[in-house]
């Protein structure tokens, strides 16, 4: 009998770390990697960064070339989409015709049983209904996305410009979002000479990431830096027609904020929810502030790539529910992103959208599910032996970091959610802060602004373990002290 696979779903660096482990723990059975783009595994954190800025090329984000996979000894299907999972029998259905014509995409469907599934397809982005079908409004979530941005902010974001890059000027770019992403954009476009205004529904950009202090200071350097920061919801789009006949998508030429609030239930960012970048939609019957626009990015967070998971077995409120060992039922385990689970040392579920954290729990999927494997040997038909593994409870330090102009923002922990917030500006004119992060009495997070990486490592220690308030604060109030001490 032909031996089962082990199915890796999702061709990102969570689902590389894991192909890459479940190797190195010594599975030597199939191994399939799927994912829905046609690249090979890339770096997403660039996107709005280097990639986006020019500096880099789409070459220098690949995490493996084909070479570097070759020895993995993969079935690598890209352009591949999962679309149901019987958890049960732990069988894909995968559809191969991403990009083909609907018509035809029922012949590309197929089954694969396998004897191990690890989900690791991300997120997408958030859009706005209103948006549909009007040109010059993006999202920014993969390559490809990130190409076309960069095309437009490179040629001055409209069709024929002669652009920046020609000497025809800037052009008028609002973000809609003011968390992570849309700062990491709006720094990008701005250095790019374009002109640039950054709207959220917070009146602090990345307050819910940052708390409102540490927001504060990064609002001072957006606005050294000519970002035109606004406060509101967006109720719509103004259009103009895309050619002088009128036909085709309307091109956007504004952006309309709404007049009066959105009821709650209506927004599209909410609550808190991890992904969420604080922008809504609808609400004000009567217009409200235009703000001209050759160029609208929607930066307003993502939802977990769960559509596809409709097994009632799987619980996917707010990504895919698993337990402390990265678990989501039998045989099925879940990495990165999209992945939602018991943390042993906060002792609640969590989901981080972090990229150190895709790595890290691809590689304990791995390894705890050939731990199962190797349990279920002895009842197994497969040919293939699993090697043993400890089952091992995931319970890493969270690690985030944020380029934006000169400064480099880096945390560990958790920083959004807290209760308790206590930040320092060492020096405002250069932005160095520091911020520590409670919750429930305990320190949770750490969080530096422009701090050298020896003292990072100390302020790290402060969050690796529960530790008191008031202990974590003198903490790092003595790190502090001995990184000023030093030459």
């Amino acid at each position: 009998m032909t031996a089962r696979p082990i199915a890796v779903v999702g061709a990102s660096a969570a689902g590389l770390a894991a192909a890459e482990a479940l190797r190195r723990f010594g599975w030597r059975g199939p191994l399939t990697l799927i994912g829905d783009e046609p690249h090979l595994p890339y770096d997403r954190p660039p996107l709005s960064k280097q990639l986006l800025h020019g500096a880099w090329e789409p070459e220098k984000l690949l995490l493996r070339t084909a070479d570097q996979l070759a020895p993995l000894d993969l079935d690598l299907r890209l352009g591949t989409r999962a679309t149901g999972l019987d958890v049960a029998t732990r069988t894909l259905t995968l559809d191969g015709g991403v990009g083909v014509p609907r018509r035809e995409q029922g012949r590309e469907e197929e089954t694969l049983g396998c004897a191990g599934v690890i989900i690791a397809t991300g997120v997408a982005a958030r859009s706005l209904p209103v948006a549909e079908g009007i040109a010059g409004v993006h999202t920014l979530r993969t390559l490809d996305d990130a190409l076309t941005l960069r095309g437009l902010l490179a040629n001055g974001g409209a069709p024929g410009s002669g652009g920046v890059a020609a000497g025809g000027g800037g052009r008028r770019v609002v973000i809609v979002g003011n968390g992570v992403l849309g700062c990491e954009a709006a720094a990008v476009a701005r250095e790019l000479g374009h002109e640039v205004t950054l709207v959220g529904i917070a009146e602090t950009p990345m307050a819910e990431a940052v708390g409102a202090e540490v927001g504060a200071l990064l609002a001072e350097e957006h606005r050294a830096r000519g970002v035109q920061l606004r406060t509101g919801e967006v109720d719509g789009f103004e259009t103009a027609p895309a050619d002088p006949a009128g036909t085709g998508r309307g091109q956007v030429t504004a952006v309309r904020l709404a007049s009066r609030g959105t009821p709650a239930s209506e927004r599209i960012a909410s609550g808190g929810l991890p992904g969420s970048e604080g922008v809504a939609a609808g609400g004000g019957e009567e217009g409200g502030t235009l703000l001209p626009a050759d160029l609208v990015l929607l930066a307003i967070g993502s939802r977990p790539a769960v559509e596809w998971l409709a097994d009632p077995a799987l619980d996917t409120s707010d990504g895919l529910r698993c337990d402390a060992y990265c678990a989501a039922a039998p045989g099925i385990y879940a990495a990165g992103d999209v992945a939602r689970w018991d943390h042993p040392q906060h002792g609640r579920p969590l989901r981080f959208e972090h990229r150190m954290n895709a790595t890290e729990q691809g590689m304990a999927a791995a390894r705890n599910l050939l731990a199962e494997l190797a349990a279920e040997a002895p009842a197994a038909a497969d040919g293939d032996a699993t090697p043993a593994q400890e089952r091992r409870p995931f319970a890493p330090v969270p690690y985030f970091w944020s380029d934006q102009y000169d400064l480099k923002i880096q945390a560990y922990g958790l920083t959004a959610g807290a209760d308790r917030v206590e930040a320092t500006v060492l020096d405002r004119a250069q932005r160095r802060a520091v911020a520590l992060y409670g919750r429930d009495g305990s320190a949770v997070g750490v969080l530096a602004v422009g701090l050298p990486p020896r003292l990072l490592r100390a302020l790290r220690a402060v969050v690796a373990t529960p530790l008191a308030w008031d202990e974590a604060r003198e903490r790092v109030r003595a790190a502090l002290a001995s990184g000023q001490d030093t030459p």
